[in-house]
């Protein structure tokens, strides 16, 4: 199958959990699918319609480590932010020299990386990354993918292993935000061991290693 790649690198990236607010901030292993299409519209420079699009992608790392952080903290009553601050400091996890490969069945969104409108993050504000190529690759269909790694799959009908989270695919864009398609994923990193699975995937080669990259299908 024909498919793009859009090959993405940055020095840190940091995906927080959605469910842990206060204290240690560890990261997950895989960015989730709203990451990859908030770095679409960063791209872009505007808020687009993703329904029926179809995305695999591919995310790894050297190493991971904590550092310490400052935080400034608000009042706030639900209605109101006050001016009074105080900080704070947080050890917050962090992953080292990361690579996202991102896969598109359509040539529609390759211009907005030849120029992204804003910056690419691979997470918070500091975690800048680039664009350093663009390719058009044949993957060969693999109907019991066995290399599914670096990469989230719906744990509905797979129940693969990995790091079992409730995530969402994409946000509204009112304010405040919504959540749009939250469901339980299973989040496998990329140094995974090889296992047996039902999914249909497209394998592709990385570094010299076998990787089958599940697609996607969003509908909202």
């Amino acid at each position: 199958m024909k498919v793009y790649r859009i090959d993405i690198s940055s020095w840190t990236a940091s995906f927080r959990y959605p469910n842990i607010i206060s204290g240690y901030q560890p990261t997950l292993p895989v960015p989730p699918v709203s990451t990859v299409l908030g770095i679409i519209n960063a791209c872009a420079g505007r808020y687009l319609n993703f329904n029926g699009l179809e995305i695999g992608y591919y995310f790894d790392y050297k190493t991971k480590a904590t550092d310490l952080e400052t935080i400034y903290q608000v009042e706030a009553n639900g209605k109101s932010v006050s001016n009074k601050m105080k900080s704070n400091v947080i050890n917050r996890e962090f992953l080292f020299d990361c690579r996202l490969f991102i896969y598109f069945k359509t040539d529609i969104y390759l211009d907005y990386f030849k120029k992204p409108h804003y910056p690419v993050l691979l997470g918070r504000s500091g975690d800048l990354a680039s664009v350093d190529k663009i390719s058009e690759l044949e993957l060969e269909k693999q109907e019991r993918a066995n290399n599914i790694r670096g990469q989230i799959v719906p744990y509905e009908n797979y129940m693969l292993p990995g790091i079992i989270q409730a995530l969402p695919e994409y946000f509204t864009d009112e304010i405040p935000r919504k959540n749009i398609g939250t469901k339980a994923f299973s989040i496998i990193p990329f140094d995974a061991s090889e296992f047996e699975t039902t999914v249909t995937a497209y394998r592709d080669i990385i570094d010299d290693k076998e990787v089958d990259i599940y697609f996607h299908q969003l509908k909202f």
